[in-house]
């Protein structure tokens, strides 16, 4: 089914259901057949003061339409590739514009619209698939804090037009997977590519059962990545728990698509542009392109994300790097005027995107999507960083064979740290950086305060030790680590913490600051992690170190790094890219 009809109610194309309402001067929604018929004769838009003279006010009918309340297609709104016109339509900021619900892939995460047509949600929340992934994510996200979402494509070849590439009964892997992380301030993201062969433990996963009961998946050690979804039962609540076992980052939501999103929505936007620096014939996937540029959708889009041997060495790495190419310039044709002032677009686009789309039940509704992208709409594409997991070739393997990579640790470290951290691989702008300082400037005076002064010998450090989410048996390391390296002979182990933390936290009384500075100088602790109480402690009674996800072993710093490792591959989604 092509995205025009995909994106018909009843045989009559969404697009064309905003009505000029001449009482109140705006375009307003009818779906309804019968409704619309009853609405009063549409009046011509008066012609905007800028117009040229002779030329026509309002839209131009194309065709009869099924009710007289229905206008035909406005300009700007033809076929792909077709332009009619000025750009946009007539009547500015009073147009009520269909909120495209954003889902599918992160590039509609950025895209949320104006006003919500309400009279549609029913339609689009049927259209949504949702999957109960337990306590996989966080559920929620708060508006003071950061936002994780695991973007996941799948390669189940289900859906019209997919039977052709093979492997028609697989149940699918984690074939693309996407770590979509936003800031807490909401001024930049980083888009974290996971490679899809890399080796890594998939832990056990409870997964829900279509008679409602639960099954535990039992883990899985030195697995490919792209295990952890769908083969043995596996749902994407165990790819979002892979995921957070291997960064030490907590996703709150995932979205999952199939081959289908990325023909139907690159149709529905009319068209994705690309660039390649050299011919492409692969016949693996289908994708026959001169060098230069090229505007693509549909099965032509779907072969240029999926093409393996005709770009770079040939290896999926590469193909990363194109698939990141594609979602940068999705992202900037559907936040450029000629989408946003298309209602045709707009209405095509919502259609495409939730019926291509699965989430977790925490964002299984429009309303929630709605919220979700609001979080997000008013992010510049220039502070929004494609990047991959660093690895490397798995040493496992002979050469000449190499089929897996593994995490190049001394690379992968810093960035997942900054990542932790909420630090940005981009800058962003100035006017955003300043008002973030200011805003600031109290908490990070003091937290610089609490790094200043007298340390403490490490003798008269006292501590107990809690592990709150680091790796099994952390506490115990730690201590042995404490006692035998840095000479703090007064720490105890005092084993798992009452509930678990996402980041480590050192928690001292104010006349323990000396004690405080000391331990966090050994450990690597930022100033975040230290937590000071309101009142003095008694003589002889220990701090509180309780260890969170964050936690990666003995000695290992947890203060982020505020520039990014050089030899990092990255892009950012403000620049286009040719493939090479």
């Amino acid at each position: 089914m092509d995205a025009q009809s995909r994106g018909r109610a009843d045989e009559i194309d969404p697009a064309d259901q905003w009505v000029l309402n001449p009482r109140t001067g705006n375009y307003e929604l009818r779906l309804d057949r019968s409704a619309a018929q009853q609405q009063p004769p549409v009046a011509a838009p008066r012609r905007p003061s800028s117009a040229r003279p002779g030329a026509p006010a309002g839209p131009k009918p194309s065709s009869p339409s099924p009710s007289p309340a229905v206008p035909g297609p406005r300009r700007g709104d033809g076929p792909p590739g077709r332009r009619t016109g000025r750009k946009g339509g007539g009547g500015g900021g009073r147009r009520k514009r269909i909120l495209v619900i954003t889902g599918g892939t992160l590039a509609f995460l950025l895209v949320a619209g104006s006003v919500g047509a309400y009279l549609y949600y029913d339609h689009l929340n049927n259209n949504l698939n949702v999957t109960d992934v337990g306590d996989a994510g966080t559920g929620g996200f708060k508006k003071d804090q950061p936002i994780n979402i695991l973007v996941i494509g799948t390669d189940k070849r289900s859906g019209a037009g997919n039977e052709g590439y093979g492997d028609a009964e697989s149940v699918g892997h984690a074939d693309t997977t996407i770590l979509f992380h936003v800031a807490k301030d909401r001024t930049n993201a980083t888009a974290l590519s996971i490679p899809r062969d890399l080796i890594t433990n998939v832990p056990a996963c409870p997964t829900k059962q279509p008679d409602g009961s639960t099954k535990t998946v039992p883990a899985t050690k030195g697995t490919r990545f792209n295990t952890s979804l769908g083969q043995e039962g596996r749902d994407p609540g165990c790819t979002m728990r892979t995921v957070k076992e291997l960064t030490g980052i907590t996703v709150d939501h995932f979205m999952m698509v199939d081959f289908n999103a990325v023909k139907v929505l690159s149709t529905a936007v009319g068209g994705v542009p690309v660039c390649l620096a050299k011919p492409v014939d692969d016949k693996d996937s289908k994708l026959k392109l001169d060098a230069g540029e090229h505007r693509l959708q549909g099965e032509d889009a779907l072969a240029f994300v999926r093409t393996r041997h005709a770009l770079g060495t040939g290896s999926d790495l590469d193909r990363i790097k194109t698939q990141q190419q594609f979602l940068s310039s999705m992202m900037r044709e559907m936040k450029s005027k000629e989408t946003l002032t298309s209602p045709k677009k707009f209405f095509s686009l919502a259609e495409a995107a939730t019926k291509s789309l699965t989430v977790d039940s925490g964002i299984g509704s429009i309303d929630k999507l709605t919220n979700l992208a609001g979080e997000l709409k008013d992010m510049n594409l220039k502070n929004v960083t494609f990047t991959t997991l660093p690895v490397l070739d798995n040493p496992a393997e002979p050469p000449g064979k190499k089929a897996t990579v593994v995490v190049q640790t001394a690379l992968a470290d810093p960035l997942l740290q900054m990542i932790r951290s909420d630090v940005s691989l981009t800058e962003v702008e100035q006017k955003e950086q300043a008002a973030k300082d200011a805003a600031d400037a109290a908490t990070k005076a003091k937290q610089d305060a609490l790094l200043q002064g007298e340390r403490a010998a490490a003798k008269d450090v006292r501590v107990d030790i809690f592990n709150g989410g680091g790796p099994g048996g952390s506490a115990s390391t730690t201590l042995t680590w404490l006692q035998n390296s840095k000479g703090v002979t007064r720490a105890s182990n005092l084993g798992n913490a009452p509930a678990k933390v996402d980041a480590t936290q050192l928690e001292y009384a104010p006349n323990q600051a000396d004690q405080a500075r000391a331990l966090a100088d050994m450990m690597g602790l930022p100033a975040s992690a230290l937590k000071m109480g309101s009142a003095d402690a008694a003589p002889k009674t220990p701090m509180k170190l309780t260890l969170g996800a964050d936690f990666k072993g003995a000695g290992i710093s947890l203060t982020a790094p505020q520039k990014a490792p050089e030899d990092i591959q990255r892009v950012e989604a403000d620049k286009a890219v040719c493939a090479k």
